[in-house]
């Protein structure tokens, strides 16, 4: 229930925010039942082409010192004769 109240909080902060900056423009119209137009903003999206420097990574190798670990197999089990109880 939570989470669709903020969900609703949200969107209804988009929509203000939408409407500050001018993307979405809402007229109504009364004296009768209110009719609404609305006018949205456009985005263009595309690319060009640009010069950018861009950083260079270079390789080499050096000696650094690493953590090892060696794990080495348990004997194996050696199997003793079960002493019988006696009777």
């Amino acid at each position: 229930m939570r989470l669709i109240l903020v969900l609703l909080g949200l969107a209804a902060l988009v929509v203000v925010g939408l409407l500050a900056t001018g993307m979405i423009s809402l007229d109504a119209y009364g004296g009768r039942l209110p009719t609404i137009s609305a006018e949205t903003g456009k985005v263009a999206v595309g690319s060009s082409n640009r010069t950018v420097e861009v950083p260079t990574v270079e390789m080499r190798n050096t000696t650094v010192s690493l953590p090892t670990i060696e794990v080495q197999q348990a004997p194996p089990a050696t199997t003793a004769p079960t002493p019988v109880p006696a009777q």
